[in-house]
């Protein structure tokens, strides 16, 4: 099983779509249905690889994006999405701490 290089409540950008938001669940494999992933998975990234849940900053949804397309973000100002508190309590400084641990 490959291990995952991001963690729950880590803050992210997107490399592709210059998005910002927060993981929430990480797969260490593609869960998806196929269905989905041709339909959605435009630059078709490894199923075999680690996928996370991204609540999206400054949006109301989370996505589902593989490893290969996520960086560490920089900015590290609190994330807005209306389902942030069913995952996580701020702890200060823009920093969270999961309510819930899914995995």
């Amino acid at each position: 099983m490959k291990q995952s290089h991001f963690y729950i409540g880590q803050i992210i950008q997107h490399k592709l779509f210059d998005y910002r938001g927060i993981i929430v669940d990480v797969d260490f494999k593609f869960s998806g249905t196929d269905d989905w992933y041709e339909s959605v998975a435009h630059s078709r990234p490894s199923k075999d690889q680690p996928w996370y849940k991204v609540l999206v900053d400054n949006a109301t949804h989370e996505t589902y994006v593989a490893e290969q397309n996520l960086n560490i973000s920089d900015e590290l100002s609190a994330i807005h999405n209306p389902f942030m508190g069913l995952y996580f309590e701020k702890t200060g400084n823009n920093t969270y701490t999961p309510k819930i641990i899914k995995n």
